[in-house]
């Protein structure tokens, strides 16, 4: 018990800084994954083809060579920022693919004749996707980004490997720091990990429940 006691400020911080990555790599890429996936339905071949590329090359590359790349070659290439917020882009580059995916698939769900009554009356794209396609597939898409945004939450983890101090970082130094109750930490680091993924997940299956109710 005193391991915990005395972890327990670090644990904290790093709790807090885990909320910080989720929170704003979060907005982030769900901002940057509605424009893609916008592109991705675009009557503009290029943009379509930009986003398609963006979306196979990001969802296909492991995390941490995302994050990699962030730390090491943007600095090269000019960048002035410190781990923190390449942490944040890092994240929300890889994160953004998930979520354009979970909104295409959100776009694909609503009945064609919508965009085509919305043209019909002299809508352009872009009125369209946001006054007629967008609201009917946001109830669609809540489930499966909110289980994307899980997995940001435990992806999170990866940025302490660059000196981010989040709570796996946190983790990884009481571990050091306390070998005889190695278990009890790594514990008590899961269960915050479990205050924010268990709620969002009870969230998605509300979510869910209500939109098959509605359909």
């Amino acid at each position: 018990m005193d391991a915990i006691i005395d972890v327990t400020p670090a644990y904290f911080a790093g709790f807090l800084m885990t909320l910080q990555l989720l929170a704003i790599s979060g907005v982030g890429a769900f901002v940057v994954g509605v424009l893609i996936a916008t592109m991705r339905i675009s009557p503009v071949p290029s943009l379509r083809v930009f986003a398609t590329v963006y979306t196979e090359v990001l969802r296909n590359v492991p995390l941490l060579l995302v994050l990699m790349f962030c730390a090491l070659v943007l600095p090269i290439l000019g960048s002035d920022l410190d781990y923190y917020p390449l942490a944040l882009i890092g994240l929300t580059a890889y994160t953004s693919p998930f979520v354009a995916e979970a909104i295409r698939s959100g776009f694909n769900g609503v009945p064609v004749g919508q965009a085509e009554a919305a043209r019909s009356i002299g809508m352009g794209f872009t009125q369209t996707v946001t006054l007629v396609v967008l609201p009917q597939a946001a109830r669609m898409v809540v489930p499966p980004l909110i289980n994307v945004f899980i997995a940001l939450t435990k992806n999170t983890s990866v940025a302490g490997i660059f000196f981010v101090d989040e709570l796996f970082k946190q983790t990884d130094a009481a571990t050091r720091d306390n070998p005889s109750s190695v278990i009890l930490v790594l514990i008590y680091a899961a269960l915050l990990y479990l205050v924010i993924t268990i709620p969002l997940g009870l969230i998605a299956g509300a979510i869910e429940k209500r939109v098959v109710v509605m359909r």
